[in-house]
């Protein structure tokens, strides 16, 4: 499993990388994560309502803002710097051939990297991606939604680093009118998309390298 970092990138273009990286690893080749960061974009997966698009499409585009349609589940999602975005492409045949078992196990990455960081987070029953656990409440911190050709995974999670929350009033992620957080705002404290990056390289290598690989049952 190689990983790429591919810094900040325009969405479009770190989305060809994931289609020409699909086709290789369906070809045999070796499995690829992606990690980078995105300029501000809203991305609508498959069966999206445009209705949680909350601000005016002409005040989005006088933002730079980009709206796209994409081949991912779930609903709206913002994209912005900050945000460390994770684009696993493996074979799931290697993971027991089950989605939801992946997405599952995506949750659990995602819980094991805040936990480096002493924050407390959880799943969200009928409500995939990871939430944290406080006196403050449930805020979502972790945004998933995956696309899967020939049982080969792509997307996949969006992490709010120290990404700016206040943009997220441009939408109603994931049409769930979930409050967000970041690992900076649960901690109170800086935090570099490097040390991410580094940490979750490891909780990634510790799930699906080292065989830990858990299963929902």
């Amino acid at each position: 499993m190689k990983f790429v970092d591919l810094g900040l990138i325009d969405y479009q273009k770190a989305y060809d990388l994931q289609r020409s990286a699909v086709s290789d690893v369906i070809a045999g080749g070796e499995e690829q994560v992606f990690l980078c960061e995105h300029p501000s974009v809203l991305t609508l997966g498959r069966m999206s309502d445009e209705r949680y698009i909350l601000a005016p499409r002409e005040d989005l585009a006088a933002r730079g803002i980009e709206v796209l349609s994409i081949d991912r589940g779930g609903e709206v999602t913002l994209h912005a710097p900050g945000q460390l975005v994770v684009y696993p492409i493996l074979d799931l045949k290697k993971y027991g051939k089950d989605l939801k078992q992946y997405m599952f196990q995506l949750e659990e990455t995602g819980i094991g990297f805040l936990k480096s960081f002493g924050i407390d987070s959880i799943r969200n029953p009928g409500k995939t991606g990871v939430w944290s656990e406080g006196a403050g409440g449930h805020k979502k911190v972790i945004s998933i939604g995956v696309g899967v050709k020939k049982w080969v995974s792509f997307h996949g999670m969006g992490i709010n680093v120290s990404t700016d929350l206040k943009l997220f009033s441009l939408i109603n992620p994931c049409g769930l009118g979930a409050p967000m957080a970041s690992v900076e705002s649960l901690t109170g404290r800086p935090c570099g998309l490097k040390k991410a990056k580094e940490v979750l390289i490891e909780k990634i290598k510790f799930n699906f390298i080292e065989g830990k690989f858990q299963y929902n049952t």
